[in-house]
């Protein structure tokens, strides 16, 4: 079994946990990332150092810097782990049912939490920060959105969407939509706005036909 040397961790005038000697690299890894989800979801980004997380979790810079390429990717990773089960995607059957959950899940967790604030800061940072540009992509955008384009592209196959749908498209319509709101707030980002996207999107914007 693979073990990290943390005997390192802490230093004089510290808070970190000293002497816990060398632990599984699962057990390491899950409590450096419980560390830093505590210190980003209280206070930001900014709060985000490999010192500052090598003393709340005990675990050494040296292990840090081996895992995570920059505090960017740290901060993703963290992130990414700890809203997954919010952002859990439903199966139902029913896409336009699905999406909406989905949507909704998405809205709530990022205004009733600091999770908005959150991703709001590292989508800002990766715009400088290539490691964490490149950790965004690799690790919570592409996996994410592959579980709706999987969805449509079952909701297609279902005869419920049109044979000729872009998946990618529609999550750049639902999602970028969202985001938008979230990044630049010139509407408010609400569950009525989320329906309101998935009704707009299955039911197109044309008048119905006269008879």
């Amino acid at each position: 079994m693979e073990t990290s040397d943390d005997q390192s961790a802490g230093t004089a005038g510290t808070t970190g946990r000293r002497g816990r000697g060398r632990r599984p690299a699962d057990q390491v890894r899950a409590e450096v990332l419980e560390a830093t989800a505590r210190l980003l979801f209280a206070d930001g980004l900014a709060a985000i150092t490999f010192e500052r997380v090598a003393a709340e979790s005990g675990a050494s810079k040296t292990t840090l810097y081996k895992w995570w390429p920059s505090r960017g990717a740290l901060a993703l990773d963290a992130y990414s782990r700890s809203v997954q089960p919010a952002l859990a995607f439903p199966d139902t059957g029913d896409i336009a049912a699905d999406l909406t959950a989905q949507l909704h899940a998405f809205v709530a967790l990022t205004t009733d939490s600091p999770a908005g604030r959150v991703i709001a800061e590292l989508i800002g940072q990766a715009q400088t920060d290539p490691d964490l540009a490149e950790a965004y992509r690799t690790h919570y955008s592409r996996p994410r959105r592959d579980l709706a384009v999987v969805a449509v592209c079952r909701a297609r196959d279902r005869g419920q969407l049109r044979a000729d749908t872009d998946p990618e498209a529609v999550v750049d319509q639902l999602w970028g939509a969202c985001y938008h709101r979230l990044l630049v707030r010139d509407e408010p980002l609400t569950e009525r706005f989320a329906t309101t996207l998935v009704a707009q999107l299955l039911n197109g914007l044309h008048p119905p036909r006269q008879t």
